[in-house]
């Protein structure tokens, strides 16, 4: 690779003949965050886009934090997943799980009124965190190995949006909550099979995830490696 000018970088388009090499992943500030994301849909794909982009922002050197939802383990999926394993090698990217036992809803012995308290602990969560990150400076880079509460530029609130279609957590205070998250912070929220019109227009993105086919309607449980 060589060390072009600026206008010798901008005037080439992106890779023409030269394959990106990986480099050391050094603290950074981005200079576009402050976006809300909603990844809603019935079909699969809503966790894996948004931990892609937080791979991405991480591997920029962006302080990037992940606040999981409900996926607290199921009989069929084993203690550990391939992502925690992934992220935990990754400088500035960490996660944490407010999540039950089982799934809402579903007749698998779990508790239901857990299943709620562990919700509403979550979104108080996201609040603290919403709330440090506007306690810093955003434009300026972290510490790689510093606490999520010491501010990050990109918070996902993974299945936070399922929480809210279940009456888990109650859509004003999401709304609330990405109401009141500083310029600066890329929020990104995913999950659920119905649309929040509440929550997306207050979304300067929104996708949704379209299921056509999926192995689980043919009775194929979550595969090691593609659903953990």
């Amino acid at each position: 690779m060589t060390d072009d000018t600026d206008d010798e970088r901008q005037a080439r388009p992106p890779g023409k003949g030269e394959t990106p090499e990986a480099r050391q992943i050094t603290p950074s500030a981005p200079d576009e965050f402050g976006l809300v994301q909603v990844w809603w849909g019935d079909g699969k794909g809503k966790t894996t886009a948004a931990m892609g982009m937080g791979f991405r922002a991480a591997g920029h050197g962006y302080r990037v934090h992940m606040l999981q939802f409900m996926k607290g383990g199921a009989s069929s999926v084993e203690d550990v997943r391939g992502e925690y394993n992934a992220i935990a090698q990754t400088p500035g990217f960490t996660y944490e799980n407010t999540g039950h036992y089982g799934w809402h809803g579903l007749l698998d012995e779990s508790d239901e009124d857990e299943h709620v308290a562990k919700a509403r602990g979550g979104l108080r969560r996201a609040r603290e965190l919403v709330d440090a990150a506007a306690d810093t400076d955003l434009g300026s880079p972290f510490p790689l190995d510093a606490p999520a509460d010491d501010g990050v530029h990109m918070l996902i609130l993974d299945e936070l949006l399922y929480a809210a279609n279940r009456g888990l957590v109650d859509t004003a205070d999401v709304v609330d909550l990405i109401e009141t998250a500083p310029d600066g912070l890329e929020l990104v929220l995913t999950g659920g099979h119905e649309r929040s019109d509440e929550i997306c227009d207050h979304a300067d993105l929104v996708t949704n995830v379209r299921k056509e086919r999926h192995p689980i309607d043919a009775g194929q449980r979550a595969r090691k490696g593609t659903e953990f």
